[in-house]
């Protein structure tokens, strides 16, 4: 076959028809199992329409190799992971693009352990399986393997114990009663969160949730979910407004990333989101490790310090966040692309247990979002990430941290390059697959001179 183009550094993720179809996806799966030799695999995928079509082609795939699936049916990704541990089978993949474009699907594999798989990690040795394969399907499958020696299927529920192991990160009795907007923007969250709501009722949790674009619909009537990008936000803001709320959250496609709103409707950087969940797993476990990136750093290094944890940085990337925790015993790992990641879930990253944690540290502190967090902005004004189009980002980077870095008090090189200074830093990071790099500033306490900053460096990597 000729060359799959579709492989990514941490998934796989490609438009639909000219990079990725069910012949496709049947190959990746027959690639995934001679790699990793898997008797048993479970499989979900989102609500796109071309998810259980793409989900079927991996089953056939899997099972030509002998290897037995569970399919979860229509579910989140982390939900791939919880089963894949809990069940403790060989390997897991959800069928999803999460924010892509409506014409694009894609895969998240795991191998055991819910273990990710990168690029260096097996994803290449996958696809090199996969463009090799001499093979010709009849409905779907190779009609060189004899029946007797293809996988079971078997279509399974484990939501019930996904969601009770959700409800082991909280105390119910720390709960007093709260109103919440929760926004699924009708991709997979939908079932998971009524689940959760389930569970509140049962045991007298007293958490009001309103739903909006609740319903999953693979023709996303209200736009494909991706509160990252800030004219998405209006609909989740104007319902806490409306609604008179204490939080609102939304999702992602795929929910493996939640977004959250404070009382008054705004959106909350995903940088303070991180120290408000490493403190809360502090009061939880003094003295515990917490994983961040290099991207923006005082914020989070103050709240893990002053709660008795020790702070630990990492390249930027849920493998390496990921690597780094199991290596450190970390109880939490946090991005502030808005990906948190949890010891106890395996290490992998879930967009269920923040908002759970944060709604009762709500509760315990007794103050509305806005005030905990606007403590936190106040001390440490940031940037928020600003992507700029270069055309030779190698050499930018080299020639801003040139620029600056004389002057610095320290230059680290753990996620591109992290200049600081007494009052303020910086990081600029290279992506990983297109001309672009990604500013982040931060200040101590100076709203004024993180503007100034920003606009200095905008300007200066126009110029490079």
């Amino acid at each position: 076959m000729s060359e799959i183009t579709c492989f990514k550094a941490y998934d796989i993720r490609g438009q639909l028809g000219s990079q990725l179809n069910e012949e496709v996806a049947y190959r990746i799966a027959r690639g995934f199992a001679q790699w990793l030799k898997p008797k048993c695999v479970v499989l979900g995928g989102d609500i796109r329409e071309t998810s259980a079509g793409l989900k079927a082609a991996l089953a056939n795939g899997l099972r030509d190799e002998g290897v037995d699936v569970l399919d979860l049916g229509m579910v989140g990704t982390e939900e791939v992971y919880f089963a894949t541990f809990h069940l403790g089978v060989d390997g897991g993949i959800e069928v999803t693009a999460s924010h892509n474009p409506i014409d694009y699907n894609g895969f998240k594999l795991v191998r055991e352990g819910s273990r990710p798989i990168s690029a260096d990690t097996g994803l290449a040795d996958i696809r090199a399986l996969a463009e090799s394969l001499e093979l010709t399907l009849i409905d779907g499958k190779d009609p060189s393997i004899p029946a007797e020696q293809r996988g079971s299927y078997k279509l399974i529920n484990p939501r019930a114990e996904y969601v009770e192991h959700l409800m082991t990160y909280i105390e119910p009795s720390a709960f007093t009663p709260l109103r919440l907007v929760v926004n699924a923007g009708n991709g997979a969250a939908g079932p998971a969160v009524d689940a959760l709501e389930q569970a509140f009722a049962a045991r007298g949790i007293p958490v009001e949730l309103i739903k909006i674009c609740h319903e999953p619909d693979g023709s996303f009537p209200n736009g494909i979910p991706n509160p990252m990008l800030t004219e998405n936000r209006a609909v989740t803001g104007d319902a806490v407004k409306q609604h008179g709320a204490d939080m609102g959250i939304a999702w992602d496609g795929d929910f493996d990333r939640c977004f959250l709103f404070d009382e008054k409707g705004e959106f909350i950087e995903g940088y303070y989101i991180v120290g408000l969940l490493a403190e809360a797993f502090l009061q939880k476990e003094a003295g515990a490790r917490v994983i961040h990136d290099p991207r923006l750093v005082w914020n989070t290094v103050e709240l893990v310090e002053q709660g008795g944890g020790v702070a630990v940085q990492t390249k930027a990337g849920h493998a390496f966040i990921k690597e780094r925790m199991r290596a450190e015993d970390a109880v939490y790992g946090g991005e502030m692309s808005a990906h948190h990641y949890f010891r106890d879930f395996a290490y992998c990253d879930s967009g269920m247990i923040p908002w759970l944690l944060i709604a009762e540290l709500l509760c315990r502190k007794g103050k509305p979002l806005s005030e905990l967090v606007r403590e936190r902005i106040a001390a440490y004004p940031s940037s928020g990430e600003i992507n700029l189009t270069v055309s030779d980002a190698p050499a930018v980077l080299a020639k801003i941290e040139d620029q600056y870095a004389k002057a610095a008090l320290n230059v680290e090189h753990v996620d591109g390059v992290s200049v600081c200074f007494a009052d303020w830093r910086f990081n600029l990071r290279a992506s990983n697959t297109e001309p672009v790099i990604r500013l982040n500033v931060e200040s101590r306490a100076d709203e004024t001179l993180m503007q100034q900053k920003t606009q200095e460096l905008v300007a200066a990597i126009g110029k490079a």
